[in-house]
């Protein structure tokens, strides 16, 4: 996240000396709320393990939130083509991963194609993309079959990993990084991760880093799982951990006056989406959806997490581009959600409902939302049956092949792959079977049409995309498959002392351990 400063100071060192140290026996712990490494392999990997990840592996470039632009990563420079259907980047000379093999323009093309073929997670952001050449040891160049802005494509979170792809023998690769391997180019490097428990991720710094130890940085970086916010706070007091993803209002009032602990709140990409089964009964009618998302008490929550959400304008979030203000969005009536559900038959005096809820276990903001939600639908005769999941159980019940077992509402964070509100129509409101991450399982072909359209006009034309990008979140609205209950306001706090760290919201939750520095 700590993008002006990290960039500038990279590309000023050039391929710096390797033989710099890291400040000796310096760790930085951070504190995450569920399981970090759901997949490990680089090209699918498309969950929690981003905060580990970003350390292990880089991209081509990188999104810095403050210009608005991508800047060099391990791409020095590029060029588009007037149509945008041509872009050729220029590698970073005498980078390796860290199996000590070489970054060459072979090895980018290799570990995209890879990601292109294997075509999970992510892999659509590279959906443009025609054909990958190579010139030479250090030129890459793409052919699209359709304009797309593809630097912002190689900063992406997920599914832009360059990574070594002869570690292991192709039919064996995938296998490998399941046993919790890394094959990256980053600063740090896996050091231990016990498979199975899952509780906490131990990376190293990379003696050969391209970027050289120069100046005072962090050996080590642990990530370490603590679901409970109390107990993450006693450990952040006690100094045990030196960074809380989130803690929640209340927690963090509670360092107001800690001089130990600095607190942060910057706004973010990410919102809280309520996705609705839309093809099991009664959610099957979008009048019970559309009841559903009015008897939601938004302002009631907004101020119940104090500072820790902000409202939200339809699917996209203030701050990218694409957002529009003033969407015709739900809001907390119940006198117009009983009313629609009085019509489907439902509502006080008609037929029950019961509905499943499911929300991430140990996310607390998520828990209130669930109580606030069930609380008023009870007064609406919907009785609603909440459940804490582990993350990995939550999504694989919504995916579950068995349509009876995926549950009626679920409640789950969402963020852009790159800094492109695509990420939001394609994955989760296009018709996609099997599900992956269409977890409201809705179909509208009008909406798919526009949901392919939209993406290449954006490179030649964003004025147009934005204009389109209205036009499906109000289809979106009128369906009612999901809602966005809110934006989250990153909240985040840290020992006092520690530096070089800036909120980039095109990075969730990602801190970038190497342009930490610690405190003296």
């Amino acid at each position: 996240m700590i993008l002006a400063l990290a960039v500038a100071a990279l590309l000023g060192a050039g391929c710096a000396s390797s033989s710099s140290t890291p400040t000796a026996d310096k760790s930085f712990t951070y504190s995450a709320i569920s399981q970090i490494m759901i997949g490990w392999d680089p090209s699918t990997s498309y969950s929690n393990e981003v905060l580990a990840m970003q350390n292990m592996y880089e991209t081509l470039t990188r999104y810095n939130a403050q210009t608005a632009k991508a800047e060099p990563l391990l791409a020095t420079k590029w060029t588009s083509s007037e149509d945008a259907k041509t872009w050729t980047f220029d590698l970073r000379k005498d980078v390796t991963f860290h199996t000590g093999r070489p970054v060459t323009a072979a090895a980018v093309k290799a570990s995209i194609d890879r990601t292109i073929k294997l075509n999970e997670g992510a892999a659509g952001i590279w959906s443009a993309v025609d054909s990958i050449s190579t010139e030479g040891q250090n030129r890459v160049i793409f052919k699209l079959k359709f304009p797309a802005s593809l630097d912002l494509v190689a900063s992406a979170s997920y599914a832009a990993y360059i990574y070594d792809t002869k570690v292991a023998p192709a039919k064996d690769l995938k296998k490998w990084f399941a046993d919790g391997n890394e094959a990256g180019t980053g600063p740090y490097r896996l050091a231990s991760w016990k498979k199975g428990q899952d509780v906490e991720v131990r990376l190293k710094s990379y003696a050969k880093y391209w970027g050289g130890w120069d100046g005072e940085h962090y050996d080590r970086l642990v990530f370490r799982v603590v679901p409970a916010a109390t107990t993450a706070a006693q450990l952040l007091r006690s100094g045990e951990v030196d960074f809380v993803q989130r803690l929640g209002p209340q927690l963090a009032g509670s360092f107001k006056d800690d001089d130990n602990v600095v607190v942060t709140a910057q706004p973010s990409w990410q919102n809280l989406i309520a996705m609705y089964n839309t093809t099991r009964a009664p959610l099957n009618d979008k009048r019970v959806r559309q009841a559903i998302s009015y008897a939601i008490p938004y302002d009631g929550i907004i101020d119940s997490l104090k500072g820790g959400v902000a409202p939200s304008s339809g699917i996209i979030p203030e701050g990218l581009w694409g957002y529009t203000e003033d969407l015709p969005n739900f809001t907390y009536d119940t006198a117009k959600a009983k009313q629609l559900l009085e019509q489907a038959g439902y509502g006080p005096g008609g037929k029950p409902i019961k509905l499943s809820l499911t929300y991430v276990q140990g996310d607390t903001d998520e828990q209130q939302v669930a109580t606030l939600m069930k609380s008023e639908l009870a007064q609406l005769n919907v009785d609603v049956d909440v459940q804490a999941l582990q993350w990995q159980t939550q999504w694989s019940k919504a995916q579950s092949e068995n349509e009876s077992e995926r549950q009626d509402m679920l409640l789950w964070y969402w963020w852009p792959d790159y800094p492109n509100p695509y990420s939001w129509f394609k994955s989760l409101f296009r018709t996609e079977s099997p599900p992956y991450a269409n977890l409201a399982y809705y179909s509208n072909p009008s909406v798919d049409k526009q949901i392919d359209e939209v993406d290449p006009l954006a490179a030649t034309d964003r004025d147009a995309a934005i204009a389109v990008y209205k036009d499906i979140q109000e289809q979106l609205l009128e369906d009612a498959p999901a809602v966005s209950v809110y934006t989250q306001v990153y909240q985040r706090a840290m020992l006092a002392g520690i530096g070089g760290f800036e909120e980039n919201p095109a990075y969730p939750n990602v801190v970038f351990g190497y342009d930490l520095t610690p405190p003296e």
